[in-house]
């Protein structure tokens, strides 16, 4: 099984051939995904899976300019709307980073990741890309593990980013279950 997608796959945007109209918003709206969720859905809450030291899939770690088997702070979370999970979340911060600049991550618990990332404009953002994840990926696997017993497609759309704060990255990437597509639009 391979452990991360093939770099070029993750795409400068959705291609409409494959991804349906309703979760093209989903996939390329800049703005908070957090703030999105909560606007269409009456009780919002973060599930965390795991917070810890990791070692980040080779391509997350190009992104993060780490060095191959370095370490990073990992975050995994369900983003939840009305008690359905609707979002795999993954963050990493390289270990350099947490101290200072991204001091935030490292208390997190379950408040949700965007509401801060959003809350601060010296933090910027470069532009999303999206992957199409299936099988061959590991955080399609973790995705699937956190949502069972809920039945996950062959592949689900994904969707990531690197914030800057102080020319420290943080990489956020977002798995967009089945059930998003439940909320209203």
């Amino acid at each position: 099984m391979r452990t991360s997608p093939h770099k070029e796959t993750w795409l400068k945007r959705p291609p409409r051939a494959t991804v349906s109209r309703t979760l093209r918003p989903w996939l390329t709206d800049p703005a908070s995904l957090t703030a999105r969720i909560r606007a269409r859905c009456g009780s919002f809450s973060v599930r965390v899976l795991r917070q810890c030291l990791a070692v980040p899939h080779r391509d997350e770690a190009t992104l993060l300019g780490l060095r191959r088997g370095e370490l990073a702070w990992l975050r995994e979370v369900l983003l939840v709307a009305d008690g359905v999970p609707v979002v795999f979340a993954r963050s990493l911060l390289p270990r350099a980073n947490v101290r200072g600049a991204w001091n935030l991550f490292h208390g997190m618990g379950a408040r949700p990741l965007g509401a801060a990332l959003f809350a601060d404009p010296a933090i910027s953002r470069r532009a999303l890309t999206c992957a199409c994840l299936d099988r061959r990926d590991a955080r399609y696997h973790l995705a699937s593990a956190a949502v069972a017993p809920m039945a996950m497609p062959p592949r689900v759309w994904a969707r990531r980013s690197l914030f800057r704060l102080h020319g420290r990255a943080l990489l956020v990437s977002e798995a967009f279950l089945p059930t998003i597509l439940d909320l209203p639009e």
